[in-house]
Parts: structure tokens; sequence; C-alpha cells
């Protein structure tokens, strides 16, 4: 199944990061470049660090300069974030191409790479809420809060992984069709963005 293979790649890249734990660490991809592995460490990797820059940008304490720099580098991590579920929608529209779509076949409220998108977002979660439950500091309300949200996000993943592993199914069979609509975010064209645009 596509969407457990990419769960695995996804907690070995969270993994790797907390090892350092540090939003500026160097960022090294473990997988050659024709594999799609290599799009999924990264993908991830992104959203891990940027998991990271919005816990620091709510500091309250934070420098103002500080915190304008740190707010450009979310929105560049917004734009990869973008780009890779893009190429990611790539890989499966070449997996796919030479599949024969069914006259009643029917398109999906999302792409597969969004959907994965989800997945590898829904990792970190996951990730996190488990560190909760292990605090040995926290009250056992919190805790026992933190567990019951954790077992949601358990079945969150499950229900999600299926719906994932599913849609593929389907595109596969040709019972649906991928149709992929690039982002186009205009808050970073200068050609789009008025305030950009003014400055040129």
């Amino acid at each position: 199944m596509f969407s457990k293979f990419a769960y695995t790649v996804f907690e070995e890249s969270i993994q790797k990061y907390h090892i350092k734990d540090n939003v500026y660490q160097p960022f090294v991809n473990p997988y050659p470049k024709d594999d799609i592995a290599r799009l999924l460490y990264r993908k991830n990797w992104i959203d891990t660090v940027q998991w990271h820059y919005e816990d620091i940008i709510r500091d309250p304490e934070i420098a103002p300069d500080d915190a304008l720099v740190l707010k450009r580098k979310i929105d560049a991590s917004n734009q990869d974030r973008t780009d890779l579920v893009e190429f990611i929608d790539s890989y499966f529209l070449e997996k796919y191409k030479d599949v024969e779509v069914k006259a009643d076949a029917t398109i999906n409220t999302e792409s597969p790479a969004w959907a994965i998108d989800r997945l590898s977002i829904l990792a970190l979660k996951i990730y996190h809420m488990q560190e909760e439950v292990g605090r040995t500091d926290a009250s056992v309300e919190h805790i026992e809060k933190c567990t019951q949200k954790l077992n949601v996000l358990l079945e969150q993943r499950k229900d999600l992984s299926t719906a994932i592993d599913q849609l593929l199914a389907d595109i596969e069979a040709g019972d649906k069709y991928m149709k992929v609509y690039k982002q186009m975010k205009m808050y970073n064209d200068d050609e789009l963005n008025p305030v950009l645009r003014g400055q040129k």
C-alpha cells in the first residue's frame, strides 16, 4: 500500500530532524534522485521545519525583526511545499498515463499528492502528540487529554491511509481520473501581487 510506504518515509524524516531539532540544520536526502521516496522525504522535511517555524514565531517575546525574517521563511516554505506536492502529482500522472479511463470514471475532490500532503502533516501531529503523552512533567489531566487526541489522530491516519490507497487503486483501474491544477499562488508573484508589482 502506497500510504504505508509514504508514512514510513515521513516517520524517517521526522525522526532524523529531531536528532538535532534545529530549523537551521543542513538537509540531506538519503534517497536517490529518481526514487519517489526522495520527493516524499523532502516534502515531509519541509513540513517538519515549518512546524517548528510556526512554534518559534508564536513566542510572545520574539523581536519584531526576527518575526519578519521568520515570516519570510514561512512564506518561502509554503511555496516549496506546494512545489513538492505538484512534483509528487507529476509522478502519479506519469505512472498512470497509459491507464484506459472508463467512460463513467469520476474525478476526486483532491489529487493523490494533496491527500498525501495531509498524511505528512498528520504524521507530524501524531509524533508531537505522542511526545505530549510521554511527558513526565505534565499533569495527569494533560496526559489524559493528549491520549484522547492521539487516539483520534491514529484513527484519522487509518481512514486517510485507506482513502489514499483506494483513490490510487481507482485511478489504476480507470474508475477515477487525475486532473491536476497548478496552485497559481498570487502573493509570491511580482506581477499578480499589487504590492510587489508597485515596487517594480
